[in-house]
């Protein structure tokens, strides 16, 4: 065995020595130098992008919808066990941000595991969820415009889909915001960092204010929060709708390990940095529940299905200081939503086009910046669509999308447990126990949010609009699939284990079938 003196040589000759043999199982043939992002993103702005993407635009819509699926103590007790389960889930994408730092997060994490395949679906319902949700933080805009500034939103009445009345107003203010923000994203990750913990600081500030507002003004009483539950049902029963709701409320922490490519900082502080933004996100949540709930009684606010019941108790409580309060906070949270979902998005898209699951231009990056704009543009080109639909149907391809975000937990989290031995396994897999029970808690949580999701009997079951939308994403996945199929499986293992994972190795391997993946880790 050679002995190399110098540790950096040795290095370098066993990348060397790796290229070399996967050219002689890529059948002597050179393959493509793989393309690699910079390392930019400093923590605050990685704990920033988890926050700000999961405090959007529904922390400041939904409490009044909220507060009549569980009353307000049985929607809190409802996020913060949400909160406990996605910190459960985290602990596998510590994990694996920690061993595996690359561009894809879920995509690669569902290759270790299972396989190209299984990669390929967990990418492709995942993109869909992070490209909506950046349509839906944009029509956010509009929404706030149609309460505090009609006169502007409300211009050119085009039609009505859904019982919502698109205006070309709402239309173009949604259309700048998403021009906008893929403009810093293109820019560099520099901008979008900084811009968003700003953003972030002057969200959670704001939300802050608004609820201690609210609490010190005399026309509130605590006494508004009872009951505490909803009565018409058994508490239990509304504290598991809001639960089930917990993977798109909290959906956003896993945009950390997109950008884990990018960390310039060591990648095993990333578990803690998902760990405090989904505390602050849970705080933030109940704030405006409780915010939302103590100007009146509760179910006066809720029997009278207001447009937008936390805009009118605040309105009518704080007056004008708090409507542009809540204006502010709302924005920023859609500011910071929009930001860290095209971030998310185009870095996904950018690692499976890497592995040639999609289109091989998703993986270029801008001469001059240094970004992975293709992704950028693609998401913003969708998105641009949404806003002539209406709120009503974005609000039914969301709930849908929310599918894609639990699929990938489970991916994620079974792929961890499949990291870790009970006992001494003679494959050499790291022994630990509870890290391996707290990955099978995580993977069984990620397939019970999908059932409540997809069983019909379910208090949070999908509608008909959103089931017949995710058949559709199904059907033209499968499309999509069947078309780069050959294409696909024709790139040697070594060569897709390199476009995925870079010089990490995967040890892992998958058999002649490739439908089986069998994990060694080196000890």
């Amino acid at each position: 065995m050679l002995q190399f003196k110098d540790k950096a040589l040795a290095q370098q000759d066993k990348a060397v020595l790796n290229r070399f043999e996967r050219s002689l199982n890529n059948g002597g043939e050179n393959m493509e130098e793989r393309v690699q992002l910079e390392k930019t993103f400093k923590p605050q702005w990685v704990w920033a992008i988890a926050l700000g993407s999961a405090i959007g635009w529904g922390a400041f819509i939904l409490p009044a919808e909220w507060l009549g699926k569980a009353g307000p103590i049985g929607a809190v007790i409802g996020l913060i066990i949400g909160a406990l389960l996605m910190m459960v889930i985290a602990v596998s994408y510590g994990v694996l941000i920690e061993k595996y730092p690359v561009s894809g997060g879920e995509f690669a994490y569902a290759y270790i595991g299972f396989g190209r395949n299984h990669a390929f679906i967990c990418g492709w319902f995942l993109t869909l969820g992070y490209i909506c949700i950046v349509a839906l933080n944009a029509s956010a805009l509009a929404l706030l415009g149609k309460f505090m500034l009609p006169s502007l939103t409300n211009i050119g009445l085009l039609y009505e889909i859904g019982g919502w009345q698109v205006y070309l107003g709402e239309v173009v203010i949604a259309t700048a915001a998403l021009l906008i923000f893929a403009y810093f994203n293109i820019k560099g990750a520099s901008i979008s960092g900084s811009l968003q913990y700003i953003f972030c600081i002057i969200l959670v500030a704001g939300v802050f204010l608004l609820t201690l507002s609210m609490l010190l003004s005399p026309s509130s009483d605590l006494s508004n929060l009872q009951p505490f539950f909803k009565p018409e049902i058994p508490a239990l029963t509304g504290i598991i709708a809001i639960i089930a709701i917990a993977p798109w409320a909290y959906v956003g922490f896993d945009n950390i390990p997109q950008a884990a490519e990018e960390f310039n900082f060591p990648p095993k502080k990333a578990f803690m940095l998902i760990i405090y933004s989904l505390i602050v996100a849970c705080i933030l949540y109940s704030f405006m529940i409780i915010a939302t709930a103590v100007a009146m009684p509760w179910q006066n606010l809720v029997a009278g299905k207001p447009i937008w019941g936390t805009g009118d108790v605040i309105s009518d409580t704080l007056g004008a200081f708090g409507v542009l309060l809540l204006a502010i906070s709302l924005c920023m949270g859609v500011f910071t939503g929009l930001n860290g979902f095209y971030v998310s998005s185009s870095r996904l898209l950018f690692a499976m086009g890497r592995a040639k699951v999609v289109p091989k231009a998703f993986s270029r990056l801008h001469p001059k910046h240094g970004t992975p704009y293709i992704g950028v543009l693609f998401t913003c080109a969708l998105c641009l669509f949404a806003p002539w639909f209406g709120r009503p149907v974005l609000l039914w391809i969301v709930d849908m999308s929310a599918t894609g975000v639990t699929i990938a937990y489970f991916y994620t989290c079974y792929t961890a447990y499949k990291l870790f031995s009970w006992t001494e396994a003679a494959d050499g897999r790291m022994v630990s126990p509870g890290k391996k029970l707290v990955a099978l808690i995580g993977a069984l949580s990620g397939l019970s949010f999908l059932g409540l999701l997809l069983v019909p009997a379910s208090p949070s079951a999908l509608g008909a609009p959103s089931l017949i939308a995710l058949i559709v994403w199904a059907v033209l996945g499968l499309a999509f699939y069947l078309y780069k199929r050959k294409e696909y499986n024709q790139i040697p293992k070594s060569t897709l284990d390199y476009y995925i994972l870079g010089n990490t190795e995967t040890n892992g391997t998958e058999d002649k079938t490739d439908s089986q993946v069998s994990i060694k880790i080196d000890a």
